[in-house]
């Protein structure tokens, strides 16, 4: 399984989120499944979404998509969002 980490800062979390529940069916077509939706306690305009994805390649178009751009722009991301696709790994057992 696979992960897909957003961060970005927000001019006003209170307009952000509307435009980012409006968007849910284009996650949901990437294969997006949102596990954690993160505030900054220093900043409540930071934001962190931890997303489980089901295809990384999906999750790559969403990521690089005009579409997801323009909804960032219209909900007000300020600066450049930061994107990670992780994996799961073991954890090493102690000796």
């Amino acid at each position: 399984m696979a992960y897909l980490l957003i961060e970005h800062k927000v001019a006003d979390f209170n307009k952000w989120k509307p435009v980012y529940d409006e968007h849910e069916g284009a996650r949901r077509k990437a294969g997006l499944k949102e596990l954690y939706l993160l505030r900054s306690t220093e900043n409540p305009n930071m934001v962190l979404i931890l997303f489980e994805a089901s295809d990384t390649a999906k999750a790559h178009d969403f990521i690089n998509s005009e579409d997801l751009r323009n909804k960032m722009q219209k909900a007000g991301v300020v600066g450049k969002p930061t994107f990670h696709i992780l994996e799961k790994t073991a954890l090493r057992k102690a000796a």
